[in-house]
């Protein structure tokens, strides 16, 4: 029996160079592909991703959307339309100009959202109120030229996993409760794989471009920063009157629809592997696991004995895939903790060993990856204690998450006070809402500006109510170090 020599993870404290090396080592992302900022996903990490985006699927699905597909190559002509839309993406567009060797009559760009690819074909399906609301989305890749420092499913040129959602309403408060509706919906997604979130309403200078106003759905990385994992954008009918989406009211008038759009990225993969990762790789919650329950053989020099092991893995495998868990026995000619590693490092949830002496007591060892607690389960109680047992872990991991980021979100009344802390995590401060009063406050503090929180987020705020700049009144304001 083999005892093979595992490399060692860098501690989780020194996160970029933990993130980088764990994406490697788990399998999710191999970044060696030779173009910069386009990455592959390896069987592993794409079977995390599918997982992952079947949530948001069932989601979407059981809330009237209807998944459709739309080009990839968008003309110019159509692309260049909205004009405060381009102007946010100008810089960032890749533009195919030949067709082989023959130069094409017009550029077409390659989708850095979908837009201007889908409101020209709304403006053709969209005819009266009784076909709103419309709801579609699709799941597709977008690319953008990115200038900055690029990062595995946090930065890139190609997003591959991009869940953009466009709806289309009668009028501006149907739209403005579909932008609520999608940020439930969000949430939603997000306790389903133990990720805390907090929501905020984006300043006017930080909002889509073309958009009415834009809420945003942030978490917090190991290291202090915030990752934006969610926009909803509410488009009034600025979009309707470019792309001339009208429909036919109950009295029989052609007026413009009102949209809203809404998104996701593989950033949402990315925080579920930083949030609940720790020194020894991957933990994840059990819904999205690629493998659920690893079983591992504890076996000697006894053939018969061994036999009757690796009789018993399979018989308990039966058993659990009967209940529609994914199951793997690890019976390679390692040793046992050889084993215990790998899967460890790939964040099995749930570890079975299964010896000679398990057997005998008619029972086998289970192992929680995210506490490394022990017990021992009768082998006729396996199911349940195992589909139990992930329950309580996913609560657990949701609840250790959360306690967490609210331990990282600070109070501050003044700028003097909020230049003190060293930030790790978020600040709160009471701005007028001033466009002049807010650049400063970014200015002075080198942190970005999320915006006004909404819901539960805006609740509990020590701040006295004056701006921290001119001293008028305010509201909280969310304040960060972002990606």
């Amino acid at each position: 029996m083999k005892n093979v020599q595992q490399p060692k993870l860098p501690p989780k404290s020194s996160f970029s160079e933990w993130y980088h090396e764990l994406l490697a080592a788990a399998e999710i992302m191999d970044i060696r592909y030779p173009v910069k900022g386009l990455y592959v996903w390896p069987p592993f990490g794409f079977a995390l991703r599918k997982n992952i985006y079947s949530i948001i699927r069932e989601l979407l699905d059981n809330d009237g959307h209807e998944e459709a597909l739309f080009p990839l190559l968008i003309p110019e002509n159509e692309f260049m339309k909205e004009a405060e839309h381009i102007k946010g993406f100008e810089d960032e567009v890749y533009w195919v100009t030949h067709g082989g060797v023959t130069p094409l009559e017009m550029k077409l760009a390659l989708r850095p959202t979908s837009e201007t690819a889908i409101y020209p074909m709304y403006k053709l399906w969209v005819r009266s109120h009784a076909d709103m609301p419309l709801k579609l989305y699709q799941i597709v890749n977008t690319f953008r030229y990115e200038t900055k420092h690029t990062r595995p499913l946090i930065r890139l040129r190609e997003i591959t996993s991009f869940k953009e959602a466009h709806t289309v309403h009668t009028d501006w408060d149907d739209a403005a409760k579909q932008v609520d509706r999608a940020i439930e919906l969000y949430q939603e997604f997000y306790r389903r794989i133990a990720v805390p979130t907090i929501v905020s309403k984006r300043p006017e200078w930080d909002k889509f471009p073309g958009a009415d106003y834009t809420l945003a759905v942030d978490t917090l990385m190991p290291d202090g920063r915030v990752l934006q994992i969610g926009t909803a954008h509410h488009l009034a009918d600025k979009f309707a009157k470019t792309f001339e989406i009208t429909y036919e009211d109950v009295d029989g008038e052609q007026v413009y629809a009102h949209q809203t759009c809404y998104g996701i990225s593989e950033r949402s993969v990315a925080a579920a592997i930083s949030v609940h990762g720790d020194d020894r790789g991957l933990v994840l919650p059990p819904e999205i696991a690629p493998v659920q329950v690893v079983i591992v053989p504890i076996i000697f020099g006894n053939r018969d004995s061994n036999e009757a092991v690796l009789s018993a893995c399979t018989s308990v495998r039966d058993v659990l895939t009967g209940h529609g868990l994914r199951v793997k026995v690890d019976d390679r000619d390692e040793h046992p903790g050889s084993k215990y590693y790998r899967w460890e490092l790939k964040g099995v949830p749930i570890r079975i060993e299964i010896g000679p002496r398990d057997i005998a007591g008619n029972s086998v060892v289970m192992v929680r990856r995210d506490t490394a607690v022990k017990q021992s389960v009768p082998i006729d109680r396996i199911a349940g204690e195992v589909l139990d047992c992930m329950d309580i872990m996913l609560a657990d991991m949701y609840t250790a998450a959360s306690q967490k980021f609210d331990s990282r979100i600070f109070d501050c009344e003044t700028l003097d006070e909020a230049l003190e802390l060293e930030v790790q995590g978020i600040l709160r401060v009471c701005w007028c809402q001033d466009p002049h009063c807010g650049h400063e406050i970014e200015e002075v503090t080198g942190l970005r500006m999320l915006g006004i929180p909404v819901g539960a987020a805006g609740s509990g705020v020590a701040t006295s109510g004056c701006c921290v700049v001119c001293g008028r009144d305010g509201v909280a304001t969310l304040m960060a170090r972002t990606y």
